[in-house]
């Protein structure tokens, strides 16, 4: 039952197309920053995770945020959620994977789609601070973290619900598809980023990031199989897309989460919609907009995303209150 076979996402005409949505919302698109508190988050190992939040007087509830590959806690779909759910009352924290968010982590280690553990560090710093309910929003990467996250951890009680946008459930299927046609553009925005952040971790770490192996990136093939892979301790890329793609655990999921993936989305493979097994899941519902790119689902006149309002919705669903 948990499949949503009719999504109430029906853009204008002019946003019916993947492309322009994703480039819209995430190039175009202008989107205020909320008035973040930033603290640094110590971590067991030694590292750390900076961390965005307002926290509203006398919140019971929370949001967590979760960002997409090569992004960070204020970039535009993360702003509009945030500000839409503090206006909603919640508190809102928007973390930053390793590296991402202005500053450079120590650990030769990064972040990859299965970096449950720091995630879970994130929830029990929330979890602290005494809030009675927590949600957690996540696009792209981030909303495979939350699915492995729910897949892998006793999560606690008092996390009631997710919601997963333009989630990459197979990871291997999706990095071929960003090989193809257009969506090379995409690509190399990534491939681009990633380059200079191994030159950089190479000059902290020059005795794990082989320099040599930068130049010969093309694809995802070469990043996780020479860089990912070894320093988050795979064999190699196979089992890294094997293991870190939420297809691996999503099975074992005992709190309510809503996988929204539209069709056009370029960045996602057929693997990415899993129809029956949602049918047949009691906790993983999925909606399958017809339109919306990747992490956009733009609104005309308004300047916040179809998502916020249908996590919003979800979050007050009576499913999700009764969890289950």
């Amino acid at each position: 039952m948990p499949f949503i076979e009719h999504s109430s996402y029906h853009p204008p005409f002019y946003f019916r197309n993947g492309h322009i949505s994703t480039i819209y919302s995430g190039r175009i698109k202008k989107t205020a920053i909320p008035g973040y508190k930033r603290e640094k988050l110590e971590l067991p190992d030694g590292d750390f995770l900076l961390i965005d939040s307002i926290e509203l007087n006398q919140a019971k509830k929370a949001l967590i945020l979760c960002h997409g590959l090569e992004g960070d806690s204020r970039r535009s779909y993360n702003n509009t959620c945030a500000n839409y759910f503090l206006e909603k009352g919640f508190s809102v924290f928007a973390w930053n994977n390793r590296s991402c968010g202005g500053e450079m982590n120590r650990l030769p280690r990064f972040y990859h789609h299965g970096t449950v553990e720091d995630l879970d560090s994130i929830v029990q710093h929330v979890l602290d601070k005494g809030f009675e309910e927590i949600y957690l929003v996540g696009f792209s990467l981030g909303a495979a973290q939350i699915l492995n996250y729910f897949g892998q951890f006793e999560v606690d009680k008092r996390i009631k619900a997710g919601v997963a946008v333009s989630a990459p459930i197979q990871l291997k299927s999706s990095a071929e598809k960003l090989k193809r046609g257009f969506n090379r553009i995409y690509l190399n925005v990534f491939t681009k980023k990633l380059k200079k952040k191994f030159i950089e971790k190479a000059r902290q770490h020059p005795d794990l990031i082989d320099l040599k192996r930068i130049p010969e990136i093309k694809t995802f093939d070469e990043v996780d199989e020479y860089f990912t892979a070894p320093l988050h301790g795979f064999r190699n890329k196979d089992e890294y897309y094997e293991k870190a793609a939420p297809a691996y655990s999503i099975e074992k999921i005992k709190t309510p989460v809503l996988v929204i993936n539209a069709l056009d989305d370029p960045f996602l493979s057929e693997g990415c919609y899993p129809v029956e097994f949602s049918k047949n899941h009691k906790f993983v519902y999925l909606e399958i907009p017809k339109y919306g790119g990747h992490c956009a689902f733009p609104l005309s006149g308004s300047r916040y995303s179809w998502v916020d309002f249908r996590s919003y919705e979800f979050f007050n669903s009576e499913i999700t209150s009764k969890g289950f």
